[in-house]
């Protein structure tokens, strides 16, 4: 009954394009775009406070199972990367039936040339790490361990719940909606659809990861252009407030929050405007996904409204939506995508980054040039603070780390606020985005993450001296 519905909702809306006016939608329709999409909004926009952090839904059922399941978790991470790299090796050497169709399947297993070689090598990270084997710069707790033992198994989780949850949001109009009430103010300062004020209100409640997850999908389904997509990914996958709260304390500027927070907001949006109209970003074209063309349409036809508009073109995507097994298929498919191929990638990358940062003096080298740079915005500690703007391109964690110990208060705050605007870091974003279609290769997220710095740095630098000490 239910697919008899959708078939006619969708026959409907091709007789309105051809005939004029669009008949109106019965109260299945409504409801159909109006209960997934608030079951989305609960668990992806929803601001939920749990042992006095705010989080949201998706983070509290994650968290839940994290918690479960916690000493459980590494070997199992363990256990996924090593069957990943196995069955991945065994295709490309056999070259098994499965393996030579254009397939999902095939798509998670067959990884080529450099991406299979990373799916071993944080394959075998994962292994000497658990066992704790082999050189020491990869199983020490501070590289590998801190991403078997901390980072991993917080994927697992959230990914596992965000890939069941995800359709609820993009699936059933929501994105068509918001995205048409915030066409205009989008377009005028970002250049951007209206739809990516979602991927930008998921990050900064939930996490940045979602942000990237929404982003790679909406950019596949034809709703961003390759531009907007690597623009929105690579600003707009805002630090959550509950990791925000977590920099705070490390560094020691909790009572200091409230500044620093609406500070990070502030320079990230400035740098939100900015960053995408310098290259490499403005150098992108608005040329949409080639499997899938462009499907998103924001010009308001005459004699609408925005809301009307918008929840028009909500009710025609919630009528195309897929059914419950085509949706059950997806979600497993999305599940086995990021264990078996994206958490191998984070393992090696991020166990390599955090090397680099912890045993070599790499990091230290290239900072020289922000020695000067700190002095001439009166940074106290500048040559001490200068590595710490940089090593968060190895994972975000770092600044905090490195600069806790540092005596000067404005400094710190100035280190923490940087690295919560750079947004781009290997261990877990940087992964997301080199993995997914989205056209950006490392070097351009290296020049990103530079330019955000240098944008953001005398902004955040002239806020610390003026308005908060």
């Amino acid at each position: 009954m239910n697919q008899h519905l959708d078939q006619q909702e969708a026959a409907s809306v091709l007789l309105s394009d051809r005939n004029g006016p669009r008949p109106k939608h019965s109260l299945y329709a409504y409801l159909k775009f109006i209960i997934p999409s608030l079951i989305g909004i609960l668990f992806f926009l929803t601001p939920v406070v749990v042992d006095d952090k705010v989080t949201i839904g998706l983070g509290v059922v994650a968290d839940m199972l994290k918690a479960s399941t916690k000493d459980y978790l590494p070997a199992f991470a363990t256990a996924l990367l090593v069957l990943s790299a196995v069955i991945a090796l065994f295709a490309a050497a056999f070259k098994p039936r499965w393996a030579q169709r254009d397939s999902a399947l095939a798509e998670v297993f067959t990884p080529k040339g450099v991406w299979l070689a990373l799916r071993v090598l944080g394959a075998a990270f994962a292994a000497m790490t658990l066992f704790e084997v082999g050189p020491e710069w990869i199983w020490n707790r501070n590289t590998g361990g801190v991403m078997l033992i901390d980072l991993t198994p917080m994927l697992i989780t959230f990914f596992f719940f965000a890939a069941i949850l995800l359709p609820f949001l993009v699936d059933f109009g929501f994105m068509e909606f918001i995205g048409t009430l915030a066409s205009n103010i989008f377009r005028w300062l970002f250049k951007l659809p209206g739809r990516s004020s979602i991927d930008a209100v998921a990050s900064w409640l939930g996490s940045g990861t979602v942000g990237v997850l929404i982003t790679t999908q909406q950019y596949e389904q034809g709703f961003y252009s390759k531009r907007e997509a690597a623009v929105i990914a690579t600003n707009f996958s805002i630090t959550s407030i509950a990791f925000s709260l977590l920099i705070a304390n490390v560094i020691g500027l909790e009572h200091l929050f409230v500044p620093f927070y609406l500070t990070v907001v502030a320079t990230g949006l400035i740098a939100a405007v900015i960053t995408p109209r310098l290259p490499p970003l403005s150098w992108k074209k608005d040329e949409y996904h080639e499997a899938t063309g462009k499907q998103i349409k924001e010009e308001l036809p005459e004699g609408h409204s925005l809301f009307s508009w918008g929840l028009e073109q909500a009710v025609r995507r919630a009528a195309t939506a897929p059914g419950p097994a085509a949706l059950g298929k997806n979600c497993l498919m999305n599940v086995s995508d990021i264990w078996f191929g994206l958490l191998p990638l984070v393992m090696a990358i991020g166990t390599l980054s955090l090397a680099l940062a912890e045993y070599t003096p790499v990091f230290t080298w290239l900072s020289y040039p922000f020695i000067p740079l700190l002095e001439l915005l009166r940074i106290p500690e500048a040559a001490a603070a200068a590595p710490t703007m940089l090593v968060g391109f190895a994972d975000m964690f770092l600044p905090a780390v490195l600069g806790k110990g540092i005596e000067s208060e404005l400094t710190r705050f100035v280190i923490a606020s940087v690295s919560l605007t750079q947004l781009i870091y290997m261990s877990e974003i940087g992964v997301l985005l080199l993995k997914s279609k989205i056209p950006l290769n490392l070097l351009e997220l290296f020049a990103i993450f530079i330019l955000r710095t240098l944008i953001t740095l005398p902004i955040i630098a002239l806020i610390a001296h003026t308005l908060v000490f």
